[in-house]
């Protein structure tokens, strides 16, 4: 936790309400997002229970499996889902842009992209289980699914796997997405606590944040934002409504019975979800949510074009494919933090205090000076900015400007309460800067070291020069039937 966060959290404590850790919305929010509230059944890793979904506040859909033991059941549940998922998906491409590719070559992008929002970490790791559960099932033979179960495993795979990639919108959590912009006066264990979290955030009128916060404990009025459902509930109402469904041999009226009671679970949580998402849509959108959410579109354009080309993704990915991803994970974190600097000056001042970047006044500037050291001058502009930051840089780390990222440079020297800083680059292609480029004696600036694309060039093994250290060159994955035979619980 960094020292302003922890100034926030004091602050929310003092004030009784939830404190802002950013100006603008780094998020991008849809117009009409897939909200799903899902269920499990307690001790069965993924057999779902139940889920209410839709993409408006006031028409959602509640999907229930009487008896999550049952595989027919469980199966008739996931291509229900599919359904309504697949028909997102399907309904959020947009129209089609044309953007100028490699060579010459036009490549195609979507004009919008669907996006999955869930009520805490727990939603994403449920979805990933269950696409990892139906991705590989068989459309043929003994234990044959609808054709769209395997069709929705792949894209419930894919949405979690974007969902690991930094600054990407299209599979959010509620309370990640919240605490991103607000700070609360509990614990970060309470704030994975929807009602809670909201309760400091957009306290009824009233109360204040530690009193809606305590109101968030009682189950019954707040149960559990799931996927884990409240024990009380699991043995008092849950178990003798299922076995009495069972006993019944599936009789309509004890099926509507046990959809009622799973019905009081979902539905405080998914009014929570739209008030949630009315909070963050009310922020202004930051510079650079749009590139990012280009970024996502090129992904799902890309995944969607290729979808029948490929297998389903694999259990496990080989070497050099897992190394190229986490160094593409890795940048696209640097990146990330780097944007939302950028964008929100309260997140700049974080880095400040953490000695990321530095701030202060120009009492030094040279911005016509040249480096002849080499066959051709250079212009190279020398800034020194008095700061009464905590600077941690050490000489020869590359910077750039806050306001102006292009403004590129490196520190000299440190020392004497100021900062030596040699500008190379974003100036131009003269020997003279361009007017109002190089700050003046008396400007106020900040430079960071978070630079964007400043992680360098990747180079991995071609898949076939695998080295032998890493198990050698991979056999061409096939999905098999043991693929199949994984267990939901």
């Amino acid at each position: 936790m960094s020292a302003l966060s922890a100034l926030a959290r004091l602050e929310a404590v003092r004030a009784g309400r939830a404190q802002p850790v950013a100006t603008v919305r780094h998020v991008h929010i849809a117009d009409a997002p897939l909200v799903l509230v899902p269920l499990k059944l307690a001790g069965e890793a993924a057999a779902p229970l139940a889920v209410m979904a839709g993409a408006a506040p006031d028409a959602p859909s509640l999907l229930i499996v009487p008896q999550p033991r049952n595989r027919d059941q469980r199966f008739a549940f996931a291509a229900s889902l599919a359904r309504l998922v697949l028909n997102h998906v399907e309904t959020h491409r947009g129209e089609v842009e044309e953007l100028p590719g490699k060579d010459g070559e036009v490549r195609l992008r979507y004009g919008d992209a669907p996006q999955l929002l869930v009520p805490n970490r727990g939603g994403v790791r449920f979805l990933r289980l269950l696409g990892r559960s139906t991705r590989f099932r068989s459309t043929e033979g003994a234990y044959a699914v609808d054709a769209a179960v395997p069709v929705l495993g792949r894209w419930l795979t894919w949405f979690a796997d974007r969902h690991d990639h930094p600054g990407s919108s299209l599979l959010g959590a509620a309370t990640e997405l919240l605490r991103l912009h607000w700070a609360t006066g509990q614990s970060s264990l309470e704030d994975g606590n929807l009602a809670a979290l909201m309760g400091w955030i957009d306290p009824p009128d009233g109360l204040d944040g530690p009193s809606a916060a305590a109101l968030a404990e009682d189950p019954v009025r707040w149960p559990p934002a799931g996927p884990a459902t409240d024990p009380t509930f699991d043995n008092e109402v849950l178990a003798p409504a299922i076995a009495a469904y069972d006993r019944s041999g599936g009789d309509a009226r004890a099926r509507e019975r046990l959809r009622a009671a799973i019905e009081t679970q979902v539905t405080p949580t998914w009014e929570l979800m739209w008030r949630a998402v009315g909070l963050l849509r009310a922020l202004p959108e930051a510079a650079g949510v749009a590139r990012r959410w280009e970024r996502d579109r090129d992904a799902f354009t890309h995944y969607h074009q290729t979808f029948g080309e490929a297998y389903p993704q694999a259990r496990r990915d080989p070497p050099v494919r897992a190394a190229r991803r986490l160094h593409d994970l890795e940048r696209a974190q640097e990146a990330y933090e780097a944007q939302r600097a950028f964008d929100d000056p309260l997140v700049m001042a974080e880095q400040r205090l953490t000695g990321a970047a530095f701030g202060g006044v120009v009492t030094e500037c040279h911005p016509e000076r040249l480096d002849e050291t080499g066959k051709r001058p250079k212009l190279r502009p020398l800034l020194r900015v008095a700061t009464g930051d905590p600077v941690r840089l050490e000489p020869g780390t590359p910077v750039c400007s806050a306001a102006r990222p292009a403004l590129k440079g490196r520190i000299v020297e440190i020392g004497g309460g100021g900062v030596l800083v040699e500008l190379t680059g974003g100036l131009g292609r003269r020997l003279v800067p361009e007017a109002g480029v190089v700050p003046v004696e008396g400007d106020r600036v900040c430079f960071t070291s978070r630079t964007e694309g400043s992680f360098g060039i990747a180079r991995f093994p071609d898949r076939e020069d695998t080295p032998w250290t890493h198990g050698g060159p991979p056999e061409d994955y096939v999905p098999t039937a043991d693929d199949a035979r994984e267990d939901w619980s």
